[in-house]
């Protein structure tokens, strides 16, 4: 009788052991899905084509679509595109972001002044526009890091695969849809999600 007390006993703590592990890690997992969500853009401080400090915390509340440029691609006109959504729902908490690139044939070969002088003279673009920046390879910026890395973004990974990628992110920052670059900004797919 001893025996079988000892061996249920035995048994007991085992599996309340057991049950202590499980619940460690599930709650070590929920912290890190937890962390993972947390992580938004809104971390970032980047440069426009001026030089001065852009804060994307400025930009809670709003949807933001990010987008790396190039003024020498076939798909550049789709500035006009992209200025042409902006001044429809700039004032209904949307947001453009755009990031010259010179990662794709080098097809964004000026300098931050000359980028801006381009946009400006040739599509009256109006929205922010940043300093350039790599977009892919060893020297990929980190807020491009956090659109393509599942890690950091919770969502997917993804590459840019060419200039005028974009990226959707909701009021709280977090990455929502990665639209492909041969597709237009007035596509109903990116409107109706302004709009929704």
């Amino acid at each position: 009788m001893k025996k079988i007390l000892a061996l249920l006993i035995i048994g007991s703590c085992f599996a309340c052991q057991q049950n202590q592990a499980q619940q460690q890690k599930t709650k070590t997992l929920a912290q890190k899905n937890s962390t993972m969500a947390k992580q938004s853009i809104h971390q970032f401080k980047v440069k426009d084509l001026e030089g001065n400090e852009f804060d994307f915390s400025s930009l809670k509340g709003k949807k933001v679509l990010v987008v790396n440029t190039a003024s020498k691609c076939g798909l550049t006109p789709q500035y006009k595109d992209l200025q042409a959504i902006y001044d429809q729902y700039q004032n209904k908490n949307f947001v453009i972001v755009g990031f010259p690139a010179n990662n794709f044939a080098a097809q964004e070969p000026g300098t931050n002044e000359e980028i801006g002088e381009f946009c400006q003279r040739n599509y009256g673009v109006t929205f922010p526009m940043m300093e350039k920046i790599s977009v892919k390879g060893d020297d990929m910026h980190p807020l491009y890091q956090f659109l393509t890395q599942k890690s950091q973004n919770g969502l997917q990974d993804s590459n840019v695969e060419w200039n005028f990628q974009k990226y959707l992110l909701n009021e709280n920052g977090e990455l929502v849809k990665v639209i492909s670059p041969r597709t237009l900004p007035t596509d109903p797919e990116i409107v109706d999600w302004i709009k929704s």
